[in-house]
């Protein structure tokens, strides 16, 4: 036994801090004196080296040492056509002892992958010849193929992976997300089902996964529901938090909360989908839960986007729009491909009126989920804060067209006809549309409500929020009621609106202006004292205002760290 047989050893053991020394140490003895190890053991001690490198995220040197390491295999298979006939045997054990070529050049896509260097990991896999690529090679290049939009060669490597290893979910969920046919997908799998029991739900799995990538929110509740109503899949986390997403993008908060939470209590360590569990507690006004969420997720890692996009949102809906850009970046930097994070940067560029920098970040976000309306509104929302109603029309005309009329397109399209005065009647035909179809959606009733407040149509208004609030309750249906019942006089009841608006959220601003309003109009002979108190209050405002723009000079600093700009 040799010294490179005790180094492969540890690696063998995962000592790789043990190995990183004393392959340093052998190499170095190496090219001091080159006749001391053949060509196949400095590639050996390459290789070890490498994979202590990367064990210890040196990405670039661990890169380095792998493509120093299949320089010297050149080396060795050059020596060895040279002298086929010189210890034939011997020489054929020890090439099967040595690390594999194939995954050495994994390796290198993997560091060119971590250093966003992918265009260097899809030549190097490409390299690869087509049989001697593994399942592991073929997902890699699938991902790295559909991320640089070659579709078609990312399809052929989701199926041939498939081939390999027919359940492969993400493979599966990789080729229905490029718009492969489910019957077609579930084809691929069908042998495996039929040899294997228990696996009859796989099929209705890849079905409900068809819907989720064709936008069809309804009927993949529908299937996952049932799905997760059987016995054997019942409280199964990754279904649940799949089915609060779908509720999510269904604009159904209330179900889409209470899966997030059901799949909390079963999963205490969950990451997945906690980004868009966040953002909707934080829209909700609970922006104390969120800062503990945020801050339990950073206990768990920090090495994921989710607890960077809570926090952000946290910052977002506190005003810090500057703090929500910094996190944001942050959450993208760790993971470009969140769209969460994407939207949260983008909404808090909106807001600081940096318009065509949002723009970007919104349009990444519908190329990844193209299916996600809220990708789609952020967009719309900068082309209006723009003045770009043409643009914003052609927008919420082609999801209408390629979405279909639910209550959702139709809103979205009704909004951007509000914006302009030549279209308010078609507006308000869409809204009723929308609300025929679901009478509950929030973002539609209040449409309709801002449109009937126009038309100074008050009781109409009152009758329309009192049916929303019938069977749910929103802090901006019910500060919408409490501004219609102010104007037909009924304060005691606006008063009473108010203050459940801001039980639900304390940080509701609009409600609190709304009390304190009428306060002033109930209380005259004291208005100039309140006057009075409304200007210390207003210098303290001042103050914080002050105190913000130290603060986002503070986080502008960290966005040029993190190469935001």
């Amino acid at each position: 036994m040799n010294v490179i047989d005790h180094v492969r050893d540890m690696a063998a053991a995962g000592l790789h801090s043990n190995v990183r020394i004393m392959s340093s140490l052998l190499l170095t003895m190496s090219n001091n004196n080159p006749e001391l190890f053949s060509p196949s053991q400095k590639y050996q001690l390459l290789v070890y080296h490498a994979d202590a490198l990367f064990h210890d995220k040196e990405y670039r040197n661990a890169g380095c040492k792998y493509r120093m390491a299949l320089q010297q295999k050149k080396v060795l298979s050059k020596t060895s056509k040279v002298r086929p006939s010189t210890g034939g045997t011997a020489s054929s054990l020890q090439s099967q002892s040595l690390p594999s070529e194939i995954e050495v050049k994994y390796k290198i896509a993997e560091c060119y992958t971590i250093l966003k260097l992918d265009r260097d990991a899809i030549a190097v896999l490409d390299g690869i010849p087509s049989r001697q690529r593994t399942p592991k090679i073929n997902m890699m290049l699938a991902n790295l193929y559909r991320k640089a939009g070659q579709e078609r060669s990312a399809v052929t490597s989701y199926k041939e992976v498939l081939r390999q290893c027919p359940l492969a979910l993400d493979a599966i969920i990789g080729l229905l997300s490029l718009s492969v046919k489910g019957a077609e997908v579930a084809s691929m799998t069908m042998d495996v089902i039929q040899s294997i029991p228990n696996l009859d739900w796989l099929s209705v799995w890849i079905k409900a996964y068809a819907f989720i990538h064709a936008g069809d929110n309804l009927r993949a509740i529908n299937t996952i529901c049932s799905l997760e109503k059987k016995s054997l899949l019942r409280d199964n986390v990754d279904l649940l938090v799949s089915l609060a997403d779908l509720y999510f993008r269904a604009g159904d908060t209330k179900n889409s909360i209470l899966k997030f939470e059901q799949a909390q209590m079963l999963d205490p360590y969950l990451i997945k989908g906690m980004d868009v569990y966040g953002y909707l507690m934080a829209r909700e006004g609970h922006l104390e839960d969120v800062e503990v969420l945020g801050g339990r997720l950073f206990n768990i890692s920090d090495q994921h986007a989710e607890p960077w996009v809570i926090s952000g949102c946290h910052s977002f809906y506190s005003k810090r729009y500057s703090r929500a850009l910094y996190l944001g970046a942050k959450a993208i930097q760790l993971n470009s491909n969140s769209v969460q994070a994407l939207l949260l940067k983008g909404a808090a560029l909106r807001n600081m009126g940096r318009v065509q920098e949002a723009i970007i970040h919104f349009r990444e976000a519908m190329r990844l989920a193209p299916c996600r309306l809220d990708c789609y509104e952020g967009l719309i929302d900068c082309y209006l804060a723009s003045n770009g109603i043409r643009e914003a029309m052609g927008m919420a005309n082609n999801i209408y067209k390629t979405l279909g009329a639910n209550a959702q397109t139709l809103t979205i399209l009704a909004t951007v006809c509000l914006e302009d005065p030549m279209t308010q009647e078609k507006a308000k035909t869409l809204l009723d549309k929308a609300l025929a179809q679901r009478p509950d959606y929030i973002k539609a009733v209040v449409k309709k409500a801002e449109l009937l407040s126009r038309e100074q149509k008050y009781e109409e208004g009152i009758a329309l929020l009192r049916h929303a609030l019938a069977n749910q309750s929103d802090t901006v249906l019910h500060r919408m009621l409490g501004d219609f019942l102010v104007a037909v006089n009924d304060y005691q009841e606006a008063m009473d609106q108010y203050s459940i608006a801001l039980s639900l959220d304390p940080n509701d601003q609009k409600s609190l202006e709304g009390m304190q309003k009428m306060e002033k109009e109930e209380s005259p002979t004291e208005a100039t004292v309140e006057e009075d108190g409304d200007d210390m209050e207003g210098s303290g405002e001042d103050g914080d205002l002050e105190g913000s723009d130290s603060e986002a000079a503070q986080w502008a600093d960290q966005e040029q760290w993190f190469g935001m700009q």
